[in-house]
């Protein structure tokens, strides 16, 4: 119902503007007045009625294409961001009001070309205002954006999330976004696209592989429509190590951190910066083994103590068999007798049953 009243609506304005533009060309051209014969006059709006109603079907079409463009964009930019692009606007629309007191007076066109005007200025001041957010926002105290400058596009505040180098090139935070079990923007500071960029150009092979699949990752990663991926321009020059400029960056930001850096994880937790570890969490969400528990599993290598074979579960988990030296390359039956929890994973012992 809405879309066919803008739709008449727009009728309605288009075939007032091409009737006086017919009345005037005809009587200028022409020397033919629209007015004075009925034929011509039906005729004439029924031709402009139908061409407004063909244009104003393109109009709303093309409208919604760019509504649609521009929520997405919305989405995907801060409220920071949101507020210096609007205040960027404001200016552009001074400047083409300004200018446009002679384009406005042209004869028929004026109006049409003020319109564009006017729409690239705003424009001009959106893009200028959202790339020097920082010195606009600067202008005004800082108490004034003290609620809403860490304020994620989904309105909850700290909700973003600053990724670490690790993280990306890792790749299975793209599996856990699409879980649902991340929510908020993720903010990917521009010293962690250095270093993944110095990974990727790296002499060593496995290096340059890591590096290369993690842009990959993260391409991939802004390419989905529900994933918001920001580039964070703040940098610490004072500082040389990409862990502590992260660091600084939550602390300052009041962002967590996303990583399975252990060391960068103890550091970030020393400075009450929240840390986020996906190792934890996927450690967290491995099946439960408990003593005395049987199953099946294939030793594959010796164990580093006499006598013991190594065998994984298919999560990864790492079982260590007494007395399984001699099995290696069979498939056994286990029974648990302990389990260790370490920082690094959990660890199961067994012996044959």
């Amino acid at each position: 119902m809405l879309k066919k009243t803008i739709t008449l609506i727009v009728t309605a304005a288009v075939s007032i503007q091409l009737y006086l533009l017919l009345r005037i060309g005809m009587r200028q051209y022409f020397d033919v007045v629209i007015d004075q014969n009925i034929p011509s006059l039906v005729g004439s709006v029924a031709g402009v009625i139908l061409l407004s109603f063909l244009l104003s079907k393109v109009l709303i079409f093309l409208l919604l294409k760019v509504a649609n463009v521009v929520r997405i964009s919305i989405e995907k930019i801060s409220v920071q961001e949101m507020i210096s692009g609007l205040l960027g606007m404001l200016i552009g629309l001074v400047v083409a009001l300004l200018l446009g007191n002679s384009i406005f007076k042209l004869p028929v066109v004026g109006p049409y070309f003020y319109v564009l005007v006017a729409v690239f200025f705003a424009y001009l001041g959106w893009m200028i205002g959202v790339k020097r957010r920082e010195e606009l926002v600067g202008l005004f105290p800082s108490s004034l954006f003290k609620n809403i400058r860490h304020r994620s596009p989904s309105g909850n505040p700290c909700s973003s999330k600053l990724v670490d180098t690790s993280v990306i090139i890792d790749g299975r935070i793209s599996d856990i976004w699409q879980c649902g079990f991340i929510e908020g923007d993720l903010v990917v500071p521009n010293f962690v696209l250095e270093e993944l960029q110095k990974i990727s150009d790296s002499s060593d092979s496995l290096k340059r592989n890591r590096g290369r699949r993690g842009l990959d990752i993260l391409r991939k990663m802004q390419q989905e429509p529900d994933v918001v991926v920001r580039i964070d321009e703040t940098d610490y020059p004072d500082l040389s190590e990409v862990d502590a400029k992260l660091v600084r960056m939550g602390m300052e930001k009041h962002m967590p951190i996303l990583t399975n850096d252990y060391n960068l994880n103890k550091v970030a937790q020393l400075q009450g910066v929240k840390v986020l570890n996906i190792n934890e969490l996927a450690n967290a969400v491995k099946p439960v083994v408990l003593p005395g528990e049987e199953f099946e599993i294939l030793v594959l290598k010796e164990g580093k103590e006499a006598a013991q074979g190594i065998g994984y579960l298919d999560d990864g988990t790492m079982v260590v068999v007494e007395n399984g030296k001699k099995l290696v390359g069979k498939t056994i039956a286990v029974m648990v007798t302990s389990i260790l929890q370490t920082a690094a994973g959990r660890m199961i012992f067994a012996r044959p049953k």
